[in-house]
């Protein structure tokens, strides 16, 4: 092995020649004193003060690998190879890649694999920052530039600037009566003096392209979104670093959920960046879960000696003092020997990162419980039917054809750049359709909170659409974004209901177009919102006359005649006549995009029963924290659903009637300490209203007046 002539600790692994006393030497240099020699014989002191030199970085093994971008670093090698306008910009999303390219381009640097003009080269990560730091008189951050420039000249060529975020040149340090960054540099960069690649956002490489002068002196070079295959093969090859950073081992399978999920869940980022960012948090959090968690019988020996050394304080004795020493010391020997088994323990069973422990990150991040994501899908699918309809009573088509929509969008064989299904509502008052939006939330998100609720008579007005996606620059309320688009932006897993939506001004169809058929909405701010993991459902009054109709309509019937048999014959002969309706009403492409357009029936008594004992198990669930037992007579019942329930106004009436007959007694019971805790109350009726009675006995001082 050759050892380094400078430092001599260090293998040699370069060499160089020194006019030594009129002679030409040769020295054999390791890669560090090597470095550093350039570094002096450049006279780059104010270069290496405002910057990061990544040619170092990359031969120090302190750079990231990277995997499939080969196209992009060699058509950044082929635009520094030219004679002049050799500065490549390279323009991308944020998180696909832009600063990995720049970084790959530094470790070929290093190991040679370039053309002859770029070999020994150092490219150089210039920090805007730091140079802007401190000028606060005018001239002191051009002085510095300048400098750092007429170094890199001096260099001869040997010296790549990379600026990220390159379109803060545009300004950088300007003042009144002095100039920015850019046209100080504009120059240099069109003679071919100062070689820099810059990297930027699309939508902020238009500062840039304001600047006629400044755009024509780069080559654009456009970094696109790698696929969900590529994606996996970028964390294979960066799986070895955050393995040993981490100290764990990751699976296959949670490189490709992390793509997977990522790809489906978070859709407001840019792969490979937000399935790098799963990996990462998941590993944090898998090492840290098992670095607090301490063998349950240390922490037993840790909790005796606590104790002991409490009563050694406080004992007087010394004796009993010296025999609690002595206690504690052999405690600390077990203490130590097990924490010493606990560290080996760790260190020879390293933990594996799994799928469900990305799924912990995608919960978190997303605000999906994590159930959703960790239980069997396809058992949840089979399911929808029966887990919907203990919410929803006497819908069984409506429920029916909602599943099998819902099914299809999650078998992929309904297009993916759809929302998961566009329903609209039609029927009679008081039948379930806001219900029916309710469950859908609860049953496949886990809760009422992802209902997202739009009242569209308040968009009956042609201005109200900025109202919907945000006022465009210069209008007021332009900051605040959209009602809803900000709403689905915060909740992307959600279900939108559009209420009566015949009420709004036809300028919202055309927006509400673009969400039914690619499922996406740009606000006023210019932000793409993805509607694709959502449900939109909207309801609507048209064709309320033949719904109501006496000889067309359900209205002919009663709540005795609420046959399956006669609501069916209503309902074929009220089809047709809707949809004749939402034709008029409505435009031939807004109805194409609807998946099901859905009739709710009126309910019959069975059902009407059904309603009432989930409401009344409701009341009974809530008085059961308190440790007191609640039960309604079949009189009762049977009262609630007669007077509860009518085919003009549906089963709303009936929450309104257990709250004045039921709850209100009850309540009065509870606060006049009548009923206490481990009463048992029963509601009854006869003919002279509801009542209640409270442990077997008929309390007069609660009865209140008759609910007929």
């Amino acid at each position: 092995m050759v050892v380094c002539s400078n430092c001599r600790k260090r293998e040699a692994k370069q060499q160089t020649a020194m006019n030594i006393n009129g002679r030409l030497v040769y020295m054999p240099l390791c890669d560090q004193c090597f470095s550093e020699l350039q570094k002096e014989s450049e006279g780059t002191e104010s270069l290496n003060q405002f910057s990061k030199d990544l040619t170092e970085y990359a031969r120090e093994g302190n750079l990231d690998p990277v995997i499939g971008r080969e196209a992009e670093i060699d058509r950044v090698i082929h635009i520094l190879s030219r004679r002049k306008k050799n500065n490549p910009v390279l323009i991308g999303e944020p998180g696909v890649g832009k600063t990995a390219i720049v970084e790959g381009l530094a470790q070929k640097l290093v190991q040679n694999m370039v053309p002859e003009p770029l070999r020994k080269k150092r490219l150089v990560a210039l920090d805007l920052a730091a140079m802007l730091a401190g000028t606060v008189h005018r001239g002191s951050f051009e002085k510095r530039l300048k400098e750092v420039v007429e170094e890199v000249i001096k260099t001869k060529g040997q010296v790549i600037l990379f600026v990220d975020e390159v379109h803060a040149l545009v300004g950088a340090g300007s003042a009144q009566g002095s100039m920015d960054a850019s046209n100080i540099l504009k120059p240099y960069l069109a003679r071919g003096e100062l070689q820099l690649i810059g990297a930027t956002t699309l939508k902020e490489y238009r500062i840039i392209e304001k600047d006629a002068a400044l755009e024509r002196r780069f080559q654009q070079i456009l970094v696109e979104e790698p696929s969900p295959e590529h994606t996996i093969k970028i964390l294979e090859g960066l799986r070895k670093k955050y393995e040993e950073h981490h100290k764990i081992i990751i699976s296959d399978e949670a490189l490709e959920s992390a793509v997977k999920l990522s790809s489906r869940y978070i859709s407001d980022r840019f792969q490979p960046d937000k399935a790098i960012d799963l990996i990462d948090e998941a590993g944090a959090g898998l090492r840290l879960q098992l670095s607090l968690k301490e063998p349950e019988n240390l922490r037993e020996v840790l909790t005796q000696i606590e104790g002991l050394e409490d009563k050694a304080r406080k004992e007087d004795d010394i004796s009993k003092k010296k025999e609690l020493e002595d206690k504690i010391k052999s405690l600390s020997q077990v203490k130590n020997e097990l924490t010493d088994l606990w560290v080996q323990t760790k260190l020879e069973n390293i933990p594996v990162l799994k799928v469900e422990h990305v799924a912990a990150v995608v919960s978190t991040a997303t605000g999906i419980p994590l159930s959703e994501l960790s239980l069997d899908e396809k058992k949840k699918l089979k399911n929808l039917e029966s887990d919907i309809g203990k919410m929803v009573v006497g819908q069984k088509e409506a429920v029916g054809l909602i599943s099998q929509s819902i099914r299809r969008a999650r078998a992929g064989v309904k297009p993916l750049n759809r929302p998961i299904g566009v329903f609209m509502f039609l029927g009679p008052t008081g039948v379930g359709k806001t219900q029916m939006a309710k469950s859908l939330a609860t049953v496949l998100y886990g809760s009422e909170d992802y209902l997202i609720r739009v009242d569209m008579s308040e968009y009956n007005e042609k201005h109200n659409v900025a109202r919907l996606i945000g006022s465009p620059p210069g209008y007021v309320g332009y900051d605040e974004g959209g009602q809803l688009t900000e709403k689905v932006r915060r909740k992307p897993f959600s279900v939108i209901l559009f209420d009566e939506i015949e009420k709004a001004h036809p300028d919202i169809f055309n927006s509400l177009l673009q969400i039914m058929d690619d499922g996406r909405l740009t606000d006023g701010h210019g932000r793409v919102v993805d509607f694709k993991n959502t449900i939109i459902i909207l309801t609507s009054n048209v064709g309320s006359e033949f719904l109501n109709h006496s000889k067309i309509g359900f209205s002919e019937l009663t709540l005795n005649d609420v046959s399956e048999d006669k609501v069916e014959d209503a309902y074929k002969r009220i089809k047709y006549s809707l949809q004749d309706s939402l034709k008029s009403r409505f435009r031939p492409e807004f109805l194409n995009r609807i998946d099901d357009i859905i009739i709710f029936k009126p309910l019959n008594e069975g059902e009407v029963k059904e309603i009432v004992d989930i409401e009344l198990s409701t009341v009974a669930k809530l008085l059961s924290e308190s440790d007191i037992e609640v039960s309604v007579t079949k009189k009762a019942k049977a009262s609630l659903v007669k007077d509860g329930y009518s085919l003009d106004m549906g089963a709303r009436p009936l929450k309104r009637l257990i709250q004045k007959s039921v709850e209100n007694k009850i309540s009065e019971a509870i606060i006049d300490d009548i009923a206490k805790k481990g009463s048992k109350i029963v509601v009854d009726y006869d003919d002279s209203g509801f009542f209640v009675t409270i442990d077997g006995e008929s309390k007069s001082d609660v009865l209140l007046a008759s609910t007929k």
